[in-house]
């Protein structure tokens, strides 16, 4: 039990558009234990995204039962939620979000900041991390002194620095070219290979591949689970 990370029993997002209800998941149930890397697989409109929102705290279940780390989040405050996604949870999105004007080394401090450590801690935290996705000599770059693949990196530095429960990426590769979308892809492995958690969401089935675990998503049902 103490290796199970999170929790989903019979969670159900239904939103309402005029008189009529349009349930977007229905009764999902999903258990991620310490360690996994997890493809969740759809296409498009299957509602993955809307799963990533709720296993990111973005956004809440409209019922059912989510537990994260032994807490459930279904009923917390927006300030709570706040608080999970920045300890708990590292985000990397398809399109990087990197602040424009920061340095490498400043994006990955970023979360840091939120979280009040001291500028000494952070800045050797956030050195550590660019040199774990191999990017010690880009420190000083600001994004557009960077490719694809090495923005991509630093979000994924950033992402773990503060070293959260899981690791979540939505279509890590989506905004790259193949030969680089497999060098993301082989960071994920050595992250996997440490033991961080990751869930991974994307509509490629060779880049699910990458993934121990594929979970399949089709019109808001979890139509299979397994490797």
């Amino acid at each position: 039990m103490n290796n199970l990370v999170l929790n989903m029993k019979n969670i159900t997002k239904t939103y309402t558009l005029g008189s009529e209800e349009q349930t977007v998941l229905n009764n999902i149930n999903l258990t991620v234990n310490k360690g996994d890397f997890i493809s969740l697989l759809g296409p498009s409109g299957s509602g993955k995204s809307t799963l990533m929102n709720i296993i990111g705290c973005l956004d809440v279940a409209t019922s059912g039962k989510y537990m994260l780390s032994n807490q459930e989040v279904d009923f917390l405050t927006e300030i709570e939620l706040a608080q999970i996604r920045n300890k708990q949870i590292g985000f990397v999105f398809q399109q990087f979000q990197l602040l424009p004007r920061l340095s490498a080394l400043e994006n990955v401090e970023l979360p840091l900041i939120y979280s009040k450590v001291p500028a000494k801690e952070r800045k050797k935290r956030a050195e550590e991390m660019l040199i774990r996705v191999g990017l010690e000599g880009q420190m000083k770059n600001r994004p557009n002194q960077l490719s694809g693949g090495q923005q991509q990196r630093v979000a994924v530095a950033r992402a773990m620095v503060t070293e959260p429960t899981i690791l979540l990426a939505d279509e890590p590769t989506g905004a790259l070219d193949q030969k680089t979308g497999f060098q993301i892809m082989k960071l994920f492995q050595e992250l996997h290979n440490e033991g961080k958690t990751i869930i991974m969401i994307t509509h490629d089935l060779e880049i699910a591949k990458n993934a121990s675990r594929i979970v399949q998503i089709l019109d808001g049902v979890l139509q299979e689970e397994g490797a």
